[in-house]
């Protein structure tokens, strides 16, 4: 079982952005110390709840303080960038720490359209530019000129690129590129299988000689189940509010069953249990298995929004332990 780790540093009420940026390196550290693979960073903007807004930062910092974690970002938000300046950010952090770079982006908007708007400075909309915008990308990587001008530095090997998705469309697109996959099923976990079965199936070479897929998943491992059940409170709350567009800012597991739910909420929350493993470590066990049997993968991200940065830290200690 590969493990790594997808990073939205989600922001607890009382906490600052700083607090939360000293806290997240100090966890990737000590991510690495527990034999984690790798460690990504999400990207989002205009909310107060998830403090990763600019991946390719957090990705500099968080190496600087490591010397084996490989880290990367999930995912930068590349419709709204240029491929080549994208590119160009990727291989400068790959000449500092070579070999430790991993290069994931997504076709988001990054928010409502004033949000994408300001990303690209008032530039039309092109997420259906995706799929071409992200064959540049590779090529730019690769060394190669998509449009006559190569980008730098030229480094001696290039970075993974891997190209974030839902379904089949998104699996084909980074099968025929031959580059890699993430699939998020913790974002939608219906698609899973066919994804990844599209992924294998059309795989063809191009940076990449093998496939090389990811699956990323919410995951709390409590000292048995009845404990992650009331960890996952915080998380479900968060979520959900996230969801509907409210305080995204990550309650307590006091604050989160005291606030009032309808019955719809309590729907939602049962719904969005789908894209989750919330268990103590025989249950991670039994269901992160049976996922990597469904999907024929087993390397995995593993994300965890809750209040408590100890009971977090304690729960990624569990999962690493299991396998």
């Amino acid at each position: 079982m590969n493990l790594g780790i997808l990073e939205q540093m989600p922001t607890p009420k009382g906490k600052t952005a700083e607090d939360i940026v000293e806290e997240t390196l100090s966890f990737g550290q000590y991510a690495e110390q527990l034999g984690y693979e790798r460690f990504w960073f999400a990207e989002h903007h205009a909310t107060k709840g998830m403090a990763s807004s600019s991946p390719e930062i957090m990705m500099a910092a968080l190496a600087s303080r490591t010397t084996r974690l490989h880290v990367g970002s999930g995912g930068i938000l590349l419709p709204q960038y240029s491929a080549y300046k994208v590119a160009s950010q990727l291989l400068q952090l790959q000449a500092l720490f070579p070999g430790r770079i991993e290069a994931g982006v997504g076709r988001s908007p990054g928010g409502g359209e004033r949000v994408r708007s300001a990303l690209a400075d008032g530039k039309e909309n092109q997420l259906n530019a995706y799929p071409e915008k992200l064959e540049a990308l590779a090529g730019y990587v690769r060394g190669q000129s998509p449009q006559g001008v190569r980008a730098t530095p030229r480094t001696e090997a290039a970075p993974p690129v891997y190209s974030l998705g839902l379904g089949e469309n998104s699996a084909e697109i980074a099968a025929r590129l031959g580059i890699g996959y993430v699939y998020g099923h913790f974002i939608d976990p219906s698609r899973g299988e066919a994804a990844h079965e599209v992924y294998r199936q059309q795989f063809t070479l191009g940076s990449l000689t093998a496939p090389h897929a990811l699956t990323a998943v919410f995951v709390i491992c409590g000292e048995s189940d009845a404990h992650a059940e009331k960890l996952a409170t915080s998380q479900d709350m968060w979520l959900l509010r996230t969801e509907k567009g409210l305080d995204s800012r990550v309650p307590t597991v006091e604050e989160a069953k005291a606030a009032k739910k309808t019955e719809r909420d309590q729907q939602k929350i049962r719904e969005n249990r789908r894209r989750m493993i919330i268990g103590g470590p025989d249950t991670v066990r039994e269901q992160l298995s049976y996922l990597t049997e469904r999907y024929h993968n087993d390397k995995w991200l593993i994300l965890t929004n809750i209040h408590d940065v100890n009971e977090k830290r304690r729960s990624f200690e569990r999962i690493i332990s299991l396998f």
